[in-house]
């Protein structure tokens, strides 16, 4: 009789088929995958997908996956024949901004370890695919190690191994239902019968959405059509090709004109992003027809209209194509979400129901592996905070949410994106009760989780001319120049100078109360927090490994009652899981409720040397330094109004977090502004934030630190207390004890004081070859007249005064290795 959980995964395509390998590879035998499709072609995106491989990705996390798929579909083969072919990958640039960004790509490539990528030229290009018209490009990112996966093929691979095993592969099976009892999954309903599961996991692809549908969990995905043509034989490729081989050419992306190039043989396959989005409605589809080859659920009807253009620019850039035609297409269902990212996470409401949809065979290896390790291991070598489906609010899941971003996504897959770049739309769906005021000062806004808020205030502008010489920085060059502001100067020097109001409503707070409070945030997080009411502990939320998993800001406001400053909602729902698990299995703990109090509550920051000055005269409470210490907590009133004062800084200077209910918050701001005028209070916003609290070495969540690194790695061991008794991941750092970090995170100063880096660039030992780091944040410092940035480097690297050198858009640029903090070491201004 198995031991090991049963599992069953709803999908056979090529992320289920790798799922089901990954599990019984980790020793779990009970593994049935499900399929409403004939097998081993079921039908989905899997049955038709193109299988380009390219490695080279923004995204630290997806690169790596995709190496991974590179190198086990490299492994795999059917009797004999290929599951990878390693032609390459070529990107071409036809203008001048693609050219630029493809140097900011080989960066990515070196940063994330990806073999074989270089920078070619136009002959170069020819070279490598003399289809290409030399007179067109200006050059390419050529990455030897990219390559074509035949998905298909793949998929017999991987049920032949997981079946060996002792999984179970089961087509032309439609799943009806998911049972659950008590919370937790207990089995799918087929008709046939139930086939009774321990935990499920959804792979469904494009069918994602109802499979949702089936235990009450939004899956944010949108099914849309996708363009894909094979043409008649080209005169070029005769005779280049066996059979068996099927491609020798690079893989070849024209992003310039949205369109993509493989060889099948002697002809060519075509598949192009540059049409209209075609939203898909899943009830239109016949979910359990028969596949073949040539008819599938996943493949409609070509309409030719819409290729038409991309012809012509096919044509214009391989010339060879004017001597033949398209002879078949289809468009093919894809998975689009709201912001392009895969979906991987378990139902907050079913445990044991997990999803791994909108994966492309691209990734497909890696993100199995993950999903895998978090469930046989209860965590992944790989970060996986980008992929977690409680990374969006709730606004974000919306059917009209999503459909109007996932379709975006697909009109912009191929554009140049600045990492600064908003969304234009939806917008205006999440506003601060400061609002009104900062559209009254000008301010210039992003978004970010559904929330406006301010980069910078254009009022501010008339205060450029005070500004000393030396908070002032040189202009930017065009690309970091994007999204930017002379005005930030201002606000920073105002922040270190003066006192400044910061919008801080759109941080996330969690209200943990109960007799359970303590004990649930004791195991949950790295510092003691059973401190005095009134305390504000900074702490850690660690994987099981020892990894960060997030950090948090923890208020004592009552004995069992604590405000949590959390970073997204998967903390959220991390706090809620274990809430949940806390009363099931030690009831004697007493309750504990999780209220996410966010949307009906406000915050402004209020910092600078002279917050005290302003806030002192508005209020009756002690708010000198001996009576409101720093990393304290108070409820106190503020003009008039109740607010809860914590007296920490992200900013690295004296001030106040003050929280108020949303209908006080227009009152409080206004009370604020008019009593800081004065002192010459202004509004700023998050470019300075920014810069200032990476001054002060603060550590952004996600960016800087990931569950990929432990404390000692990104200096935070100050926020760990061993001794206060077990939480999660503590025997992980225990046994790490002693052992000195191979790597640290560590702060630069840009040598040359006019460069500045954005962040995943890569970072050398000065005159070295090879990457040996990588930049996660990066600002330009007013206070210290310099561009500055965070990196992971090596620990023989990372030492003070170390030379190094950052590679932007293809040139090296000095920079050295500097103490922490770089503003204030002494932290004598946030103690004043």
């Amino acid at each position: 009789m198995s031991t090991t959980p049963r599992v069953v995964v709803i999908g056979a395509g090529i992320v289920g088929a790798n799922l089901a390998d990954e599990l019984t590879e980790r020793g779990w035998s009970d593994v049935t995958v499900l399929d409403a499709g004939p097998l081993p072609l079921p039908g989905g995106s899997t049955s038709h997908a193109p299988g380009l491989v390219f490695q080279t990705n923004a995204s630290k996390t997806m690169a790596e996956f995709a190496q991974y798929t590179v190198r086990k579909l490299s492994s795999l083969d059917v009797d004999g024949a290929w599951c990878f072919n390693p032609v390459g990958g070529l990107e071409v640039a036809t203008t001048p901004e693609r050219l630029h960004d493809l140097q900011r790509k080989i960066g990515w490539a070196q940063s994330w370890g990806v073999e074989g990528a270089r920078l070619v030229d136009p002959d170069e290009v020819v070279r490598l695919h003399p289809l290409v018209d030399r007179e067109r490009v200006l050059g390419g990112l050529h990455v030897a190690t990219d390559g074509l996966a035949k998905a298909t093929r793949t998929v017999v691979a991987l049920q032949r191994r997981a079946e060996a095993r002792g999984a179970r592969f089961v087509g032309s099976t439609k799943v009806t239902g998911v049972e659950h009892e008590h919370g937790r999954v207990t089995g799918v309903r087929t008709p046939t019968g139930v086939v009774p599961a321990d935990v499920v996991v959804s792979c469904a692809g494009f069918w994602g959405p109802a499979v949702g549908d089936l235990v009450g969990m939004t899956v944010p995905l949108l099914p849309l059509a996708h363009q894909y043509a094979r043409t008649g034989q080209v005169a070029a490729l005769r005779g280049r090709n066996t059979e068996a081989a099927e491609a020798g050419l690079p893989i070849l992306r024209h992003q310039d004109a949205d369109l993509y190039f493989r060889e099948h043989g002697d002809r060519l396959g075509i598949g192009s992003y540059a049409h209209r989005p075609m939203p898909v409605n899943l009830a239109d589809l016949d979910d359990s027809a028969g596949a073949t080859p040539e008819s599938m659920p996943s493949m409609l009807p070509f309409t030719e209209e819409d290729f038409a253009p991309s012809w012509a620019d096919a044509v214009a850039l391989l010339p060879g194509l004017a001597d033949t035609k398209v002879e078949e297409a289809f468009n093919g269902i894809f998975s689009f979400t709201p912001d392009g990212g895969s979906l991987v996470g378990e139902s907050p409401d079913v445990r044991g129901f997990f999803i791994a949809e909108a994966v492309w065979v691209t990734h497909s290896a890696g993100v199995a592996r993950a999903v895998a390790q978090l469930l046989v291991d209860g965590g992944t070598d790989t970060d996986l905070h980008e992929l977690e489906v409680s990374r969006f609010e709730a606004v974000q899941t919306t059917p009209e949410f999503v459909s109007e971003t996932s379709q975006q996504n697909f009109v912009e897959i191929y554009d140049v994106l600045h990492p600064l770049q908003p969304r234009t739309s939806p917008r205006g769906l999440r506003l601060s009760p400061f609002h009104a005021r900062e559209v009254e000062l000008g301010a210039v806004f992003t978004e970010g989780g559904g929330w406006e808020r301010p980069l910078w205030y254009e009022a501010n502008a008339a205060l450029l001319p005070e500004v000393p010489d030396a908070w002032r920085e040189p202009e930017r060059e065009p690309w970091a120049a994007q999204f930017h502001s002379p005005v930030v100067a201002v606000e920073a020097w105002k922040t270190r100078t003066a006192v400044a109001l910061y919008d801080m409503t759109p941080l996330r707070r969690v209200r943990v109360d109960g007799p359970g409070a303590l004990a649930l945030l004791q195991r949950l997080t790295t510092n003691q927090l059973d401190r005095k009411v009134g305390s504000v502990t900074y702490t850690l939320a660690l994987e099981a490994a020892g990894g960060v998993r997030s950090d948090w800001t923890v208020a004592r406001l009552a004995a069992d009652e604590f405000q949590v400053g959390v970073n997204t909602g998967t903390d959220e729902d991390l706090l809620r899981r274990a809430a949940r698990e806390q009363r099931e299995e030690h009831p004697e703990l007493g309750w504990v409720d999780v209220r996410d109090v966010t949307g009906g509550t406000c915050c402004v920051g209020v910092w600078g040397p002279l917050a005290r000055e302003l806030v002192e005269p508005l209020t009756r409470d002690d708010v000198s330094h001996r009576g409101f210490r720093y990393f304290g907590a108070r409820r106190i009133v503020v003009a008039g109004i109740p607010v809860t004062a914590l007296r920490v800084s992200y900013v690295g200077e004296l001030g106040w977090e003050l929280y108020a209910s949303a209908e006080n918050g227009a009152a409080l701001w206004d009370a604020l502004f008019a009593a800081g005028q004065p002192l010459g209070v202004v509004a700023a916003g998050r470019a300075a934030f920014s810069s200032l609290r990476l001054e002060k070495g603060y550590r952004l969540s996600g960016g800087d630190v990931t569950s990929e690194h432990q404390p000692p790695e990104a200096g935070l061991e100050f926020a760990v207390k061993l001794d206060k008794g077990d939480f999660v991941g503590r025997d992980a750092l225990l046994a790490a004890a002693g052992t000195p970090p191979a790597r640290r995170l560590c702060a630069l100063t840009v040598d040359d004081r006019s460069t500045v880096v954005l962040g995943r660039e890569p970072v050398f030992v000065a005159g070295g070859a090879d990457a040996v780091g990588y930049v996660t944040s990066a600002a330009w410092s007013h206070t210290l007249g310099t561009p500055i940035a965070c990196a992971w480097l090596p620990a023989a690297a990372a030492e003070v005064g170390t030379a190094v050198e950052v590679e932007y858009f293809g040139r090296r640029v000095a920079a050295t290795v500097a103490a922490e903090p770089l503003v204030d070491p002494g932290m004598e201004r946030l103690r004043r």
